[in-house]
């Protein structure tokens, strides 16, 4: 039996390559189908994992005026700049509500080599419950801690494998590079962070008085005026954590409405963000459903027409006691070699659009996309590869079980 299926297996791979025209565009077009759907796959459900991730633990973010998702962006996953800066003392009696739990700073404004510097407190990182790989968390200003993404991209930069512990570097102005350098006040590695797979991988954190001091030193004109800038102290966002789920109802209201600050609840703009997305998300599977719909009818009249060209062959198998069934069987089985190449060769390509996505997203600081990873429900594109071929075979297959053996060998 196993015998009789093997040959018959050998049979079909070289009845597919008989045309191998046919063959190949049949092949190239199921593929670009199951790369599609494989990319979407991989793209949305690291996505989903990385705002989960990102957005656990943080009820509110509160920052200045404007957008309420630019501000979601901003302050959480740092991939927009932000809407402005709020005062220091807002935030400090913010802190002071029965309703708040716990409050998180974070001032931006500067960057090197493209990875954002964040001032903040040690809660910032106890939140996402990262740890260090070297060194120590800042115990003065102008100490920093790397994020594993920054620190690899650093080390890649300047060719060099040395330790980065007590090394030193420049901030520049804005959150995106290519800004005025704070060259007076240069920063030095204190520590870094082991791989969390959070947005901390990204970020190059600092205390907030770091921030201050880079900026006010750079604006005041003298020593009254860094007294007034002192004092006038702001930043950027504060994350917020309830102290109960009462605070969902009256806290954002009365931020919004009692304040010059802005409240956006993450939930909300992130769902909506993800309603945007998955717009774009169900064209790019729709085009990969036409793909193989289009694959489908390719296969099924390259294998309708292989039938009617193979009258002979067809009826030299049964005059040598091939049953219907075997001879169906191979028009079956041509199918899904076609299957089972187009699905490995799919794989490949939608792992390497999404690394391909990931490696653009990682140049501009956006959220990690990566295609070195597996995911259990990559396994159903096989069945769905294997599902295609055998249905555009299926009328091909019953014509030729149903074929006379007389009336193909009375055809000239």
């Amino acid at each position: 039996m196993n015998s009789g299926v093997f040959k018959l297996a050998r049979l079909s791979w070289r009845y597919l390559w008989s045309r191998p025209l046919a063959a190949v565009l049949n092949l190239l077009v199921l593929t670009l189908g199951l790369a599609a759907i494989t990319l979407v796959l991989l793209v949305a459900t690291q996505l989903d994992k990385a705002f989960e991730r990102d957005l656990s633990g943080i009820d509110l973010v509160v920052g200045a005026k404007g957008s309420p998702l630019q501000l979601i962006l901003a302050g959480v996953f740092h991939i927009d700049v932000p809407t402005g800066n709020i005062p220091l003392q807002e935030v400090q009696a913010l802190q002071k509500n029965p309703l708040v739990a716990q409050v998180i700073p974070l001032s931006l404004g500067d960057s090197y080599q493209g990875f954002r510097i964040v001032g903040t407190t040690p809660d910032y990182v106890a939140h996402y419950e990262a740890r260090l790989a070297e060194g120590a968390l800042w115990q003065q200003p102008m100490d920093a801690v790397l994020g594993a993404s920054v620190a690899r991209g650093i080390v890649k930069a300047s060719h060099q494998g040395g330790p980065l512990v007590g090394a030193t570097f420049i901030g520049s102005h804005g959150v995106g590079g290519g800004g005025h350098a704070h060259g007076n006040h240069p920063y030095r590695v204190s520590g870094v962070l082991a791989p969390c797979g959070c947005v901390l991988d990204r970020l190059i954190l600092t205390s907030t008085e770091s921030v201050w001091m880079v900026h006010e030193t750079a604006t005041a004109n003298d020593a009254e005026d860094l007294e007034i800038m002192k004092e006038e102290r702001e930043v950027t966002v504060a994350l917020v954590r309830y102290r109960t789920p009462m605070a969902a109802i009256t806290l954002p209201r009365l931020i919004n409405g009692g304040t010059s600050m802005q409240a956006a609840a993450p939930a909300i703009e992130v769902t909506r963000l993800l309603r945007l997305l998955g717009v774009g998300a169900d064209v790019l599977r729709a085009f990969g459903g036409v793909l193989l719909a289009v694959a489908a009818l390719s296969v099924f009249i390259a294998l309708w027409n292989a039938v009617r060209e193979r009258r002979a062959d067809l009826a030299m198998l049964r005059m040598l006691g091939a049953p219907p069934g075997r001879v169906a069987g191979l028009v079956l089985w041509e199918a899904l070699w076609l299957a089972a190449l187009a699905s490995i060769l799919g794989l490949l390509l939608g792992h390497g659009l999404a690394q391909a996505l990931g490696w653009a997203l990682q140049a501009q600081g956006l959220l990690p996309v990566t295609g070195w990873i597996w995911l259990p429900a990559e396994a159903g594109v096989p069945l769905l590869a294997a599902g295609v071929a055998a249905l555009a075979a299926l009328l091909p297959a019953m014509q030729a079980y149903r074929t006379d053996v007389a009336d193909l060998l009375s055809q000239p």
